[in-house]
């Protein structure tokens, strides 16, 4: 073996072994640590700048514990809600109601514990149909181009332009039913019409950078039809900054939600709800402030703990950030 060989041996086997000297330790290759010359995904750089993050954590918490006090809210309270006694109208906080009684005689804590579901079935409910929406016009917008593009973008640009409270009070005004499933179903109808257009802007965004990329052209080339291309390789980059933007927009959804309940136009009872509690408490605030500010605190907490999550996760998957 040569000199030259000999050296050019020697330096592949330093460069195996890494700046430590030992076989497999991580080099540094353009500020990304890899492990053998393996690159980090995005997906893997984003949740390593989320671990760092408290706010990502305080925020993941709140929302495990409020979906869980939805689903499960027997695990937070043994009260029944709509076990209500006049004759404990206002009473003080006890141990079997820690934070007393409303004008009602029901355990306040307990009503703020059942009402997280109503709230939060309707954000997630209205959230889903909204990414559906978005998905389907954004895709066919950023995808198709040209006639299509723009009158999509014009729908796009008319309900963006429409106040979703003011449209939504209109809309849910013409409703009569009493039932708690068809007000369930309108509210999310409506909250979904009327708020999907953030999602689709986005959506058309992703599909038309998306669609310029290489592996694009090469499906192109091999035969793939637009169904095939739009599903197999356009879906997975437009999906991580629609589920972005619907996890802000869920917080705002469940706010939107109390407070269509707290004018009487969304839920009404018997179904507990936050805004309906929220209303019932701001009535009769003079005789006993808890009955408002427990359920205006779980209200508030759980908004902001959703637009803080989609905030970190928006902030970890954007590369102009890091």
């Amino acid at each position: 073996m040569s000199d030259f060989e000999t050296v050019a041996a020697s330096e592949n086997q330093a460069a195996r072994r890494g700046p430590s000297g030992e076989p497999g330790a991580p080099n540094q290759v353009g500020g990304t640590s890899t492990r053998a010359g393996k690159p980090r995904s995005l997906a893997g750089d984003a949740w390593r700048d989320l671990r760092r993050k408290p706010i990502f954590w305080i925020s993941l918490t709140l929302v495990v514990l409020v979906s869980a006090m939805a689903a499960v809210p027997g695990l937070f309270t043994g009260n029944d809600p709509a076990d209500c006694v006049l004759a404990r109208q206002h009473a003080a906080p006890s141990g079997w109601a820690i934070f007393g009684y409303d004008f009602q005689g029901c355990d306040t804590y307990a009503r703020a514990v059942y009402g997280a579901r109503a709230s939060l079935l309707v954000g997630a409910l209205s959230a889903l149909l909204t990414g559906v929406i978005a998905l389907v016009v954004g895709m066919l917008a950023g995808f198709f181009g040209r006639w299509v593009d723009a009158v999509l973008s014009r729908v796009i640009d008319i309900v963006l332009g429409i106040p979703l409270l003011l449209a939504a009070i209109v809309l849910l005004k013409r409703v009569s039913s009493e039932s708690s499933a068809v007000r369930i179903a309108a509210v999310i109808f409506v909250l979904a019409v009327l708020g999907w257009t953030t999602a689709a802007r986005v959506v058309r965004s992703s599909v038309i950078t998306a669609k310029e990329q290489d592996y694009v052209a090469a499906a192109r080339m091999l035969g793939a039809s637009n169904g095939r291309i739009m599903w197999r390789h356009i879906l997975p980059n437009a999906l991580a900054p629609a589920i972005v933007v619907l996890t802000i927009a869920l917080g705002s959804f469940i706010a939107a939600e109390a407070t269509l309940s707290f004018l009487g136009i969304g839920l009404r009872e018997p179904t507990v709800s936050w805004g309906i509690d929220i209303n019932n408490g701001r009535v009769h605030m003079r005789e006993s402030a808890t009955p408002l500010v427990v359920p205006s605190t779980f209200l508030a907490l759980t908004v902001l703990a959703f637009i803080m999550l989609g905030d970190a996760i928006r902030d970890a998957f954007d590369p102009k950030l890091r």
